[in-house]
């Protein structure tokens, strides 16, 4: 590795010590629910390691919960991953032509909404940069779950259940700013909560499973968020 390179790797393990520590709580609540699910403690830390998607990965483990099908439980996921798929071409477009194909697959592999963001901060992308940006937050993200599952394991359930407000307050932390910064995000957000609470109090749709239910109103509010607030590509 040379010194331009070894620089860049320094720098990206440094600016990624923030998304490191936000995961690794963030994971801990994941961990928690995957222990109150009765998902083992080895699926969810092998969950965590391989998708680093907190949405997604939340989606699932509530599908699998459930006891929905894989069908389910694979349209789901891609569902609430399917930005990525921009955020991952959006990346490539900032990489050296020469870049080779496996370490675009390498920083494929490590798209996430901040370590996007980190990213997108420079004109130019470097492998070194984006590698040592992924290094901290995988580990934090994995060893979050880990500890989580493993302290659900032991807790009383009855504690495990208290700790499900990190949960909630993941999700407020996620979606309250962005929401109040744009308008149609929050709509978004609305028509999201009153199409679920349709779908589970309806006679004709509180049967379904749950996994259906996510994929119905995934598909549906980002659809009319995409027809009420279209915008151009930058």
């Amino acid at each position: 590795m040379d010194a331009a390179a070894s620089s860049d790797l320094r720098a990206g393990l440094r600016d990624s010590v923030p998304i490191a520590v936000g995961y690794l709580t963030v994971a801990l609540a994941f961990g928690l629910f995957c222990a109150q699910a009765g998902i083992p403690t080895l699926a969810a830390t092998v969950v965590s390691l391989t998708n680093l998607s907190s949405s997604g990965q939340f989606a699932g483990a509530t599908v699998w919960a459930a006891g929905g099908t894989l069908l389910e439980l694979a349209l789901a996921v891609a569902l609430v991953n399917l930005r990525y798929v921009l955020m991952a071409v959006s990346l490539g477009q900032r990489l050296a032509p020469g870049t080779p194909t496996w370490q675009r697959l390498v920083m494929a592999f490590g798209v996430t909404d901040e370590i996007y963001a980190l990213a997108m901060r420079t004109p130019r992308v470097t492998f070194a940069a984006y590698a040592g940006s992924m290094l901290l937050p995988i580990a934090g993200w994995t060893l979050g779950t880990l500890a989580g599952a493993l302290l659900g394991s032991v807790l009383p359930p009855l504690l495990v259940s208290a700790f499900g407000v990190l949960l909630f307050g993941m999700f407020v932390a996620i979606v309250v700013p962005v929401a109040r910064a744009d308008r149609a995000v929050l709509a978004v957000v609305l028509v999201a909560v009153v199409l679920s609470c349709l779908l589970a109090w309806l006679p004709w749709t509180s049967g379904l499973d749950v996994g259906w239910r996510i994929i119905i109103v995934t598909l549906l509010a980002a659809a009319g968020g995409a027809f009420a607030f279209p915008r151009e590509a930058a």
